[in-house]
């Protein structure tokens, strides 16, 4: 016999403003709990020095995160030049100390530029990727250092917008996977004085900004007025996927895709991922994609 979810089946976003020194799981479990949602979970992690967007999908939601977390993201960063730390930010401990050289504006434009595009990064050891199954930061912790794999990503955007002495204000729009605190220690090198990030603040994940977000300070005032209030803070789960191209499905279409059939669909994209919708605006069916005789198969169907 199946066990009974505890919760209740709540589905949709909450775009929350994560505060500093939370980690993203234990904020998830914040608002799973003011929620009182059977499932939950985030789409990319914030580490806790850093604050800003984090999607909490709940419910069905949970369906598309994977989606989400392949999302470009925007940040608002601080870096701290002339220290270099063993985690690459405020949180670690010193390990190099070099003065500041006088930098021209053109000097640090010309840095900004050689890290736009694709580049290659090699994932810090404090970091939440895996070595059979152990997070690395658990690793570096117990002083030990393994080889890591480059990996390459994008930098879509990288601007100043600000510069103080020994502090370097930096707007970044990047792709998924991108490591800002490597991305800041990096550019302490280029510039020859080494750094450290010394804040983060996500403004953007995938279509999601910082201002439709709401704080955890707000939200638990919300939910003082009942779950309905709660409920009309979420976003619907297609939200997530207005870049997508949309599929709207008749009634006859929509009962074979939900038996996990295929099916023609006049003007479909030839190719890729697409949102299934039903003939109502709001009637997500879920994530489907094109196959090679045209037809629209679902991948990922929600069950509402």
């Amino acid at each position: 016999m199946a066990r009974k979810r505890r919760g209740r089946a709540v589905h949709g976003i909450l775009l929350l403003d994560k505060p500093v020194g939370l980690s993203s799981n234990a904020a998830l479990q914040q608002v799973k709990r003011i929620f009182n949602a059977q499932k939950a979970g985030h789409t990319g992690s914030l580490d806790p020095l850093a604050t800003g967007v984090l999607p909490v999908c709940l419910g069905e939601a949970t369906k598309i995160t994977s989606y989400l977390l392949d999302s470009d993201k925007k940040y608002q960063g601080t870096v701290k030049l002339g220290v270099r730390t063993n985690t690459a930010d405020l949180e670690g401990d010193i390990v190099e100390s070099r003065p500041v050289p006088v930098l021209s504006d053109n000097t640090i434009e010309m840095a900004l530029d050689s890290f736009r595009g694709e580049i290659s990064q090699i994932p810090p050891m404090h970091s939440a990727l895996k070595l059979n199954g152990k997070p690395l930061y658990e690793l570096a912790r117990q002083g030990i250092e393994i080889e890591r794999e480059p990996r390459n990503v994008k930098i879509h955007d990288l601007k100043k917008f600000s510069f103080d002495v020994d502090e370097l204000e930096l707007f970044v729009h990047c792709s998924k996977g991108t490591y800002i605190r490597t991305l800041a220690e990096d550019l302490g090198e280029v510039l020859e004085c080494g750094g450290h990030l010394k804040t983060l603040r996500r403004v953007a994940a995938g279509p999601f900004d910082i201002k439709q977000s709401i704080t955890l300070d707000k939200l638990m005032d919300v939910a003082k007025q009942g779950q309905q209030a709660l409920d009309n803070l979420l976003l619907p789960m297609h939200s997530a996927l207005v870049d997508w191209p949309e599929i709207n499905l008749s009634a006859n279409s929509a009962y074979y895709v939900r038996q996990g059939q295929p099916v023609l669909v006049p003007k479909a994209p030839s190719n890729g991922w697409v949102r299934l919708m039903g003939e109502s605006s709001n009637d997500f069916i879920g994530i489907g994609h094109i196959l090679e005789d045209g037809r629209v198969a679902p991948k990922r169907l929600v069950n509402l």
